[in-house]
């Protein structure tokens, strides 16, 4: 593997860990975590260009899909503070 190429690889898993490691949910984080370094494992002992070129593009594809996960997982969790509070209405002040 090129030098440059290596470089791209840990930067790309380098990334990949650093932003799964935004979700928030212990189970989503520890997931994706685990699968990201089993599939780099994996994939470590290949020297076609063409086929660390393909995994690549997979890889920043993945990566595009942890962020949209992410960012979606923050707002839904905005969405649901917000609208809870809002439905709860104005609170009890007298009890029976």
């Amino acid at each position: 593997m090129a030098a440059s190429s290596r470089a791209q690889v840990l930067d790309l898993y380098r990334t990949m860990l650093r932003e799964s490691k935004r979700f928030s949910a212990y189970n989503y984080r520890t997931y994706a975590v685990r699968r990201i370094r089993d599939a780099f494992r994996e994939n470590k002992n290949v020297k076609d260009p063409v086929e660390i070129q393909t995994l690549v593009n997979k890889a920043k594809r993945d990566l595009g899909i942890i962020r949209r996960q992410v960012a979606e997982q923050g707002t839904a969790a905005g969405r649901k503070s917000g609208s809870r509070s809002q439905s709860l209405g104005k609170p009890c002040t007298t009890w029976p």
